[in-house]
């Protein structure tokens, strides 16, 4: 069914970027188009938003909207959802973070990006944006306010020497805030100070200096300063504790020695002891307790399979008290199951069953909470929960053109490597279809390391899937998720075994009768892309077609192209993580052996992997006789943030896929992609 809210009609009325016209609502969400253009159109959209906060007193909201590459934040009214305030930059400027501070006022990060699949980078800038009718948005903290319009009068700033970074609204404080600030001269590799921020008069002073480059700090219940961690040149992450203002650092944990990485999570209610993540040198990851008197941990929630992922806070304390592991489809684990907000999580859990919920912003007094309930076929509801009452009532959906029961489901799989490894992963089938004999996509993930597919909504995947192809994505060594010990497998086995794992898992396919294996495609954007062109040299037979989207191409180019090789942290990662590849290791030198159809896109503005490793992989296939479909997008970068634009690049890529996957028979030229 079609589903709407008065959060979601205001919103589309009045946009904080572009008028939006509403939409011809039915009872009834009409069939999926069979039409290629039209199939597009109606599920690549942008989100009517991206997040929503209630106020801690409960009578406002806060949301973050995004049109045509851009995004903005609105406050507005709950009781009747009108809006009072806005806050909107400029061409590629972001609303990056938002955070209610206090009952009438939202501190936002503003940033920018260059491509959909990169995060916005922060400005190192921060607003103040009022719950007041036409309010002001005023410069709060950053070096290039001065320079920056937003179509309002702004606060000059007088600090041009500093980024500043949102680290702790802190809860228990009306007044300030905990930032992080760095020297604009360090490059972003320097020490930070963690600094209180009036939020009024704009003043910082100091609570605390890092002992640690690239640092983020962590607060107590009460507001104080307890933990650093960062990072030097050589990427290894070191943690420092103290015991209170004033006190001196205390190492925690030097990954250059252990092996391990330790990051605090959170306090307990009366800050008696903390919580941290910790890797193992074998296996998953585990939350801990650490005794803040011995610095010892004692391990308290640990799968066997997968790590801790979203950890869990009571909304009454602030306190941690569980967490999500994403082991095939999520699951909740607690500290106490039986603990008030542990109760709490399952009541809603069992309001919703077969779909996550997650808690996204409560009241001061925890009467009122704003849950976002999700799936592999929705890609989100808030609903507005009364804990008085236990009613959850909806109040807005992200995309209330998704009719999840129109979407596919997806499954868990688990297959085992040549070497015996245990591989993960997902296949989607179409809606209303067996998984045999399907035409297939192997939908290869980026990164590509610390990065994975999950079980949450993928709009790729349900429009490959509502095409009528089967999509195979599996989370190859290197892939984040399943232990250290797993993200390690991957280093420097770019076009090795990360490969043979994406190809074990097409031959997975295959036998098991879920792919026909003339009709096999594999796809993939930035990492993903690599792997699709390699595959594709690699495995002569196996796929039918490859495409590469903002790909990386050439491994002697990255380290002297793009945006990683600019910082020494960067170099670092280099040298580990690709080494020293040989010449073969590169699609460009392998085109010889590429004989299938091949489509290229890019962003000619790409920062991450830059438009000259699509051109030089285009022109070695040229050199082979294999001349590649190409598409450059200008001025896009690591993705596509015009919403034309992605639709343009997937009206190509369908019909590419039915073309030489057998269903370009089935369409009229009208379907064809321009």
């Amino acid at each position: 069914m079609a589903r709407r809210s008065p959060l979601l009609v205001a919103l589309l009325l009045t946009s904080v970027i572009a008028p939006a016209a509403l939409p011809a609502w039915a009872e009834q969400t009409p069939a999926l188009p069979s039409d290629v253009g039209k199939l597009v159109d109606h599920l690549v959209r942008d989100d009517v938003f991206l997040d929503v906060a209630l106020s801690p007193g409960g009578d406002y909201f806060a949301a973050t909207v995004r049109r045509e590459g851009r995004t903005g934040l609105v406050i507005g009214r709950v009781d009747d959802v009108s809006l009072l305030a806005t806050l909107a930059g400029g061409s590629d400027s972001h609303v990056s973070g938002f955070w209610w501070v206090n009952d009438t006022q939202v501190v936002a990060s503003m940033g920018e990006s260059f491509g959909a699949l990169e995060a916005p980078r922060d400005f190192g800038e921060l607003w103040v944006l009022t719950a007041k009718k036409d309010a002001k948005p005023r410069l709060l903290a950053g070096w290039r306010g001065a320079e920056l319009t937003t179509g309002t009068r702004l606060a000059r700033n007088t600090d041009h020497t500093s980024f500043v970074f949102m680290e702790n609204p802190l809860r228990n404080d009306d007044e300030q805030i905990l930032v992080t600030v760095e020297s604009v001269f360090s490059g972003g590799e320097g020490y930070a100070t963690a600094e209180r921020l009036d939020l009024f008069s704009g003043r910082r002073t100091v609570a605390a200096r890092a002992p640690v480059p690239r640092a983020s700090f962590e607060v107590d219940h009460a507001g104080e300063v307890r933990f650093a961690w960062g990072a030097g040149t050589d990427n290894r992450l070191r943690t420092f504790y103290r015991a209170g203002d004033g006190e001196a650092w205390r190492l925690v944990n030097d990954e250059s020695q252990t092996g391990i990485t330790v990051v605090p999570v959170g306090f307990a209610a009366d800050n008696s002891v903390a919580y941290v993540r910790s890797s193992h040198p074998r296996g998953t990851d585990s939350i801990d307790r650490l005794d803040l008197s011995t610095l010892q941990r004692t391990v308290v929630l640990r799968d066997k399979t997968v790590d801790p992922g979203r950890v869990l806070f009571d909304p009454a304390t602030g306190a941690p008290f569980g967490a999500v592991f994403m082991d095939g489809v999520p699951r909740v684990d607690f500290f106490d199951p039986e603990s008030a907000p542990a109760r709490t999580q399952r009541s809603l859990e069992a309001a919703f069953p077969g779909q996550q919920v997650n808690l996204r912003s409560t009241t001061r007094d925890g009467s009122e909470q704003l849950v976002i309930v999700s799936s592999d076929r929705n890609p989100g509801d808030y609903f507005h929960f009364d804990r008085a009452a236990r009613k959850a009532s909806l109040w807005a959906s992200r995309s209330q053109w998704i009719d999840p029961e129109q979407m596919s489901p997806r499954t868990p799989i688990e297959l085992t490597a040549r070497d015996g490894l245990a591989l993960h992963g997902y296949l989607t089938v179409p809606r209303g279809r067996q998984a045999k004999g399907l035409p297939t996509v192997v939908l290869v993930h980026g990164g590509p390391f610390n990065v994975r597919d999950t079980f949450d909504f993928d709009t790729e995947v349900q429009l490959l899937a509502a095409r009528g192809y089967a999509v195979l994505q599996v989370n190859f060594r290197g892939s984040g998720g399943y232990g250290a010990d797993f993200v390690r497998a991957g280093a420097r086995e770019w076009g090795g075994a990360m490969q043979d794992d994406v190809t074990d898992a097409t031959k997975w396919a295959i036998e098991a009768g879920h792919a026909d294996p003339e009709r096999i495609c594999i796809v993939g954007s930035s990492y993903g892309a690599y792997a699709a062109l390699m595959g594709a040299a690699r495995e002569p037979g196996l796929y039918a077609c490859a495409v590469g989207n903002v790909g990386v191409y050439d491994l002697d180019m990255m380290f002297n192209r793009g945006d990683i090789q600019q910082r020494r942290s960067g170099q670092t990662f280099l040298a580990e993580w690709i080494g020293s590849p040989p010449e073969s290791a590169s699609p460009v030198a392998k085109a010889d052996r590429i004989d299938i159809p091949v489509f290229l896109a890019a962003g000619a503005e790409d920062r991450r992997a830059p438009v000259q490793h699509t051109r030089a992989m285009a022109a070695a296939l040229e050199a082979a006789g294999n001349p590649a479909e190409v598409k450059i997008f200008p001025r896009e970068g690591h993705g596509y943030f015009l919403l034309e634009n992605r639709r343009k690049f997937y009206r190509r890529l369908l019909t590419f896929l039915d073309r030489h996957l057998g269903a370009a028979a089935t369409r009229s030229d009208a379907d064809r992609a321009p």
